[in-house]
């Protein structure tokens, strides 16, 4: 029997069970109320509120526009449609980057007003301070490193990172730090497969992937790109489950051509 079947509710400690037994953690990003209890009663493990709301829910090009009452929004009406899955809230940019002070209160206010499970944020040294705080507080942590979206302007690209050694080791020492500092599970986004697996083996708690391989402890997509809502949007790493903008496309074209020839509505759909 899986350990994922047994439970009620997913807690930090099912994904560390989890990955002791060797069960894979399914994770998904959600940002309203019908598609996360859709998602939920779905059996996915991990819902995460992604700060990627920023592209597909408000059509920014990047991830940083975003505010944390928007986040918060989103992880409001997220929380009333779950039931089982744990649900993690993104940190949005500039809530918690080189201040720990204002990252524990960025924490303190989603988690209070949410009632969100966990927050997660981007960065490895650099943020090690405002992780533990966040911790010390009692609030459960994910971490990301490798591609990291909120840093995007200085990349410059969202190519595969750490390629290089240097950058390599750097990713590995971060996230032994993040281990250290009392994250629950770290997200490595768009990585060497290779590496993606190092870590995992090297570290305790679950790492999640996203474009980082088969050989780590789960897998998270947006649910947008995995539905097909989005199509513009093509990585390597993305397996499309459905083509529902093709699908929305012809139904809204179905009803406007019935709306046109009076087709709709018909007796049946009237009231006398």
């Amino acid at each position: 029997m899986s350990v994922q079947k047994e439970v009620k509710r997913v807690t930090t400690h099912v994904l560390a069970e989890m990955k002791l037994h060797g069960e894979k953690i399914s994770m998904l990003t959600s940002y309203d109320y019908s598609m996360a209890k859709l998602v939920d009663q779905a059996g996915i493990d991990v819902i995460l509120v992604g700060d990627s709301a920023s592209n597909v829910m408000a059509g920014n090009e990047t991830t940083l526009p975003i505010t944390l009452d928007q986040m918060i929004y989103h992880g409001k009406s997220v929380v009333r449609g779950v039931t089982r899955a744990l649900v993690v809230v993104d940190m949005p940019f500039g809530t918690y980057q080189g201040n720990s002070l204002e990252a524990l209160n960025s924490a303190i206010k989603i988690m209070k007003i949410t009632h969100a499970d966990a927050v997660k944020l981007e960065g490895g040294k650099e943020e090690i301070e405002s992780v533990e705080r966040i911790v010390r507080a009692g609030i459960p942590v994910m971490g990301h490193l490798g591609l990291m979206p909120q840093s995007i302007h200085k990349y410059g690209t969202y190519t595969v990172r750490a390629k290089e050694e240097v950058e390599a080791k750097k990713l590995i020492e971060d996230a032994h730090l993040l281990e250290q500092a009392g994250c629950f599970a770290i997200v490595l986004e768009k990585i060497p497969a290779k590496l993606g697996e190092q870590v995992a083996k090297e570290l305790k708690i679950p790492v999640i992937g996203i474009g980082a391989g088969g050989g780590v402890d789960g897998q998270v997509l947006v649910i947008h790109d995995m539905l097909g809502l989005t199509q513009e949007f093509s990585p390597r790493f993305l397996r499309r489950y459905l083509n529902l903008a093709a699908d929305i496309k012809g139904a809204v074209g179905s009803f406007v051509a019935d709306v046109k020839s009076r087709d709709f509505p018909n007796e049946k759909e009237q009231y006398e």
